[in-house]
């Protein structure tokens, strides 16, 4: 008898260890489960940045296709136009002399200016500079 009531304690004994165990990985499972779907939520939002990201480098892509095409469609312009202006001073001998004559003085005091550092020695420079004359009154009265 005492060895029935040792084996019933016995397995009650490992009944109650087991328990306590089946208890202990349910709390496992449920932290578990936790993880996995703030992993998950994490893993989708990251791959939503990612195509988010795809996207934009493809558009960029395409504006610097755009750029590089608007940019020779202006090149090709401006060839074309020094063309046609070298053509026409080859034509003309009275637009050949007219372009070789000097600039007037106001027009060269419009075309310099010292090099800029920062904008705001460029805005300096702008607002001390002296007004143009008048049209009709020379530089130098």
């Amino acid at each position: 008898m005492r060895y029935l009531i040792g084996i019933v304690t016995l397995v009650a004994f490992f009944a109650l260890a087991q328990a306590v165990h089946i208890q202990k990985l349910k709390r496992e499972a449920v932290t578990t489960q936790l993880i996995i779907g703030t992993l998950s939520a994490g893993i989708e939002s990251r791959d939503r940045v990612i195509v988010r990201l795809q996207s934009e480098t493809d558009e960029r892509e395409q504006q610097g296709r755009q750029l590089r095409e608007s940019l020779g469609a202006a090149g090709q312009q401006a060839r074309d136009r020094e063309y046609e202006i070298q053509r026409l001073l080859n034509e003309d001998q009275e637009l050949r002399d007219w372009s070789a004559t000097a600039l007037p003085v106001d027009v060269i005091r419009l075309q310099q200016r010292p090099a800029f550092a920062t904008p705001g020695d460029y805005l300096r420079w702008l607002s001390s500079r002296q007004q143009l004359p008048n049209p009709g009154q020379s530089a130098k009265d």
